[in-house]
């Protein structure tokens, strides 16, 4: 399992984000698990997942402990209350306030899947 850092994202100056901030995890694989990012400051949350999926799930997950071990991330859920979680291109809201988030892909072969988190500051 390799843990694979989340970066901002940077767009043009002609895109007015508006008090919003989008976080993105590139290029997982299975296994991997994206760095945690904290969402403290982010309402409004939409995940979207694309890429080749080769097979595998991407759960995302979140915590409100501080420094939570493996065992205390649980895959969070959408609008419906369905889990967040993708074996095809999506995007969907993020239902719950969680201190920290990150995308976990399990199964498949052959993936490459990138994560991208917009969230609202308060």
């Amino acid at each position: 399992m390799v843990e694979v850092n989340n970066t901002p994202v940077s767009l043009p100056p002609s895109v007015d984000m508006g008090g919003m901030c989008e976080i993105a995890w590139s290029g997982l694989s299975t296994g991997d698990t994206g760095q945690r990012t904290s969402l403290a400051r982010l309402a409004d949350r939409t995940i979207e997942v694309g890429g080749t999926f080769g097979g595998a799930t991407v759960l995302i997950q979140g915590s409100l402990r501080t420094d939570p071990q493996e065992s205390e991330w649980l895959t969070l859920v959408d609008s419906g209350g369905m889990p967040l979680s993708f074996t095809s291109a999506g995007i969907q809201a993020v239902m719950q306030q969680t201190l920290y988030i990150r995308p976990k892909v399990v199964g498949g072969t052959g993936t490459s899947i990138d994560v991208f988190l917009l969230g609202r500051r308060y």
